[in-house]
Protein backbone atom coordinates (compact mmCIF):
# COMPACT_ATOMS: atom_id res chain seq x y z
CA UNK A 1 0.00 0.00 0.00
CA UNK A 2 1.45 3.37 -0.92
CA UNK A 3 1.81 6.21 1.58
CA UNK A 4 -1.12 8.25 0.29
CA UNK A 5 -3.54 5.30 0.29
CA UNK A 6 -2.49 4.43 3.85
CA UNK A 7 -3.04 8.01 5.01
CA UNK A 8 -6.42 8.30 3.27
CA UNK A 9 -7.52 5.03 4.88
CA UNK A 10 -6.48 6.44 8.25
CA UNK A 11 -8.48 9.61 7.59
CA UNK A 12 -11.57 7.58 6.75
CA UNK A 13 -11.21 5.37 9.84
CA UNK A 14 -10.69 8.28 12.26
CA UNK A 15 -13.50 10.32 10.74
CA UNK A 16 -15.83 7.32 11.14
CA UNK A 17 -14.85 6.98 14.81
CA UNK A 18 -15.34 10.72 15.37
CA UNK A 19 -18.76 10.57 13.72
CA UNK A 20 -19.76 7.67 15.99
CA UNK A 21 -18.57 9.70 18.98
CA UNK A 22 -20.55 12.73 17.81
CA UNK A 23 -23.69 10.58 17.50
CA UNK A 24 -23.27 9.13 21.00
CA UNK A 25 -25.17 10.42 24.01
CA UNK A 26 -23.95 11.30 27.51
CA UNK A 27 -25.66 8.12 28.74
CA UNK A 28 -23.41 5.98 26.52
CA UNK A 29 -20.49 6.18 28.93
CA UNK A 30 -18.93 2.83 27.98
CA UNK A 31 -19.30 3.45 24.24
CA UNK A 32 -17.87 6.97 24.48
CA UNK A 33 -14.95 5.76 26.57
CA UNK A 34 -14.11 2.99 24.08
CA UNK A 35 -14.45 5.30 21.06
CA UNK A 36 -12.33 7.97 22.68
CA UNK A 37 -9.55 5.47 23.38
CA UNK A 38 -9.61 4.22 19.76
CA UNK A 39 -9.50 7.83 18.52
CA UNK A 40 -6.57 8.63 20.84
CA UNK A 41 -4.55 5.68 19.55
CA UNK A 42 -5.40 6.18 15.88
CA UNK A 43 -4.79 9.95 15.88
CA UNK A 44 -1.48 9.70 17.72
CA UNK A 45 -0.21 6.89 15.47
CA UNK A 46 -1.38 8.70 12.33
CA UNK A 47 0.11 12.09 13.18
CA UNK A 48 3.37 10.46 14.28
CA UNK A 49 3.91 8.58 11.00
CA UNK A 50 3.05 11.72 9.05
CA UNK A 51 5.48 13.84 11.06
CA UNK A 52 8.29 11.26 11.20
CA UNK A 53 8.10 9.85 7.66
CA UNK A 54 5.65 11.41 5.18
CA UNK A 55 6.03 15.14 5.88
CA UNK A 56 9.87 15.11 5.87
CA UNK A 57 9.85 13.27 2.52
CA UNK A 58 7.34 15.78 1.15
CA UNK A 59 9.32 18.77 2.45
CA UNK A 60 12.64 17.42 1.17
CA UNK A 61 11.25 17.17 -2.36
CA UNK A 62 9.19 20.35 -2.25
CA UNK A 63 10.50 23.14 -4.40
CA UNK A 64 7.89 25.86 -4.03
CA UNK A 65 6.97 28.18 -1.19
CA UNK A 66 3.48 26.65 -1.24
CA UNK A 67 5.03 23.28 -0.38
CA UNK A 68 6.63 24.76 2.74
CA UNK A 69 3.36 26.48 3.66
CA UNK A 70 1.45 23.19 3.37
CA UNK A 71 4.07 21.44 5.49
CA UNK A 72 4.06 23.99 8.32
CA UNK A 73 0.27 24.38 8.28
CA UNK A 74 -0.16 20.61 8.57
CA UNK A 75 2.18 20.54 11.57
CA UNK A 76 0.22 23.34 13.26
CA UNK A 77 -3.06 21.54 12.64
CA UNK A 78 -1.57 18.44 14.28
CA UNK A 79 -0.51 20.57 17.23
CA UNK A 80 -3.96 22.12 17.58
CA UNK A 81 -5.76 18.77 17.47
CA UNK A 82 -3.21 16.58 19.26
CA UNK A 83 -1.73 18.90 21.87
CA UNK A 84 -4.69 21.15 22.66
CA UNK A 85 -8.11 19.75 21.78
CA UNK A 86 -7.58 15.99 22.24
CA UNK A 87 -5.95 16.26 25.71
CA UNK A 88 -8.79 18.57 26.78
CA UNK A 89 -11.35 16.05 25.51
CA UNK A 90 -9.53 13.15 27.21
CA UNK A 91 -9.65 15.08 30.50
CA UNK A 92 -13.40 15.72 30.20
CA UNK A 93 -15.69 13.12 31.79
CA UNK A 94 -17.64 11.44 28.96
CA UNK A 95 -20.95 12.19 30.70
CA UNK A 96 -20.16 15.89 31.12
CA UNK A 97 -22.22 18.36 29.07
CA UNK A 98 -18.99 19.91 27.69
CA UNK A 99 -17.87 16.58 26.22
CA UNK A 100 -20.10 16.73 23.12
CA UNK A 101 -18.93 20.22 22.20
CA UNK A 102 -15.29 19.32 22.60
CA UNK A 103 -15.78 16.12 20.58
CA UNK A 104 -17.39 18.17 17.82
CA UNK A 105 -14.48 20.63 17.73
CA UNK A 106 -12.01 17.74 17.43
CA UNK A 107 -14.09 16.19 14.63
CA UNK A 108 -14.19 19.49 12.74
CA UNK A 109 -10.44 20.04 13.09
CA UNK A 110 -9.58 16.51 11.99
CA UNK A 111 -12.03 16.56 9.07
CA UNK A 112 -10.72 19.94 7.86
CA UNK A 113 -7.12 18.75 8.13
CA UNK A 114 -7.82 15.49 6.26
CA UNK A 115 -9.72 17.30 3.51
CA UNK A 116 -6.89 19.80 3.03
CA UNK A 117 -4.29 17.07 2.82
CA UNK A 118 -6.36 15.06 0.35
CA UNK A 119 -7.15 18.07 -1.89
CA UNK A 120 -3.82 19.91 -1.72
CA UNK A 121 -0.90 18.02 -0.18
CA UNK A 122 -1.51 14.52 -1.57
CA UNK A 123 -1.90 15.59 -5.22
CA UNK A 124 1.26 17.67 -4.84
CA UNK A 125 3.07 14.72 -3.22
CA UNK A 126 2.14 12.55 -6.20
CA UNK A 127 3.96 15.06 -8.43
CA UNK A 128 7.00 15.33 -6.16
CA UNK A 129 7.41 11.65 -5.25
CA UNK A 130 7.43 8.80 -7.76
CA UNK A 131 5.40 5.60 -7.30
CA UNK A 132 8.34 3.61 -5.97
CA UNK A 133 9.08 6.25 -3.35
CA UNK A 134 5.42 6.41 -2.28
CA UNK A 135 5.34 2.61 -2.03
CA UNK A 136 8.53 2.56 0.05
CA UNK A 137 7.21 5.30 2.33
CA UNK A 138 3.93 3.40 2.69
CA UNK A 139 5.80 0.29 3.79
CA UNK A 140 7.84 2.22 6.37
CA UNK A 141 4.74 4.03 7.60
CA UNK A 142 2.72 0.81 7.97
CA UNK A 143 5.51 -0.82 10.01
CA UNK A 144 5.94 2.25 12.22
CA UNK A 145 2.18 2.57 12.70
CA UNK A 146 1.91 -1.04 13.84
CA UNK A 147 4.66 -0.39 16.43
CA UNK A 148 2.98 2.79 17.61
CA UNK A 149 -0.49 1.26 17.91
CA UNK A 150 0.90 -1.59 19.99
CA UNK A 151 2.83 0.86 22.20
CA UNK A 152 -0.08 3.28 22.59
CA UNK A 153 -2.49 0.51 23.52
CA UNK A 154 -0.11 -0.85 26.15
CA UNK A 155 0.41 2.68 27.55
CA UNK A 156 -3.22 2.72 28.62
CA UNK A 157 -3.50 -1.05 29.09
Amino acid sequence: MDAITLLKNDHDAVEKLLEELAQSTPRGVKKRTELLEKIRVELKAHTTIEEEIFYPAFKARGDQSDDDKMYFEALEEHRAAGDLVLPDLLATPVGNEKFSGRAKVLKELVTHHGDEEEKEMFPRAKKLLDKATLASLGEKMAMRKAELVKQLKSDRG
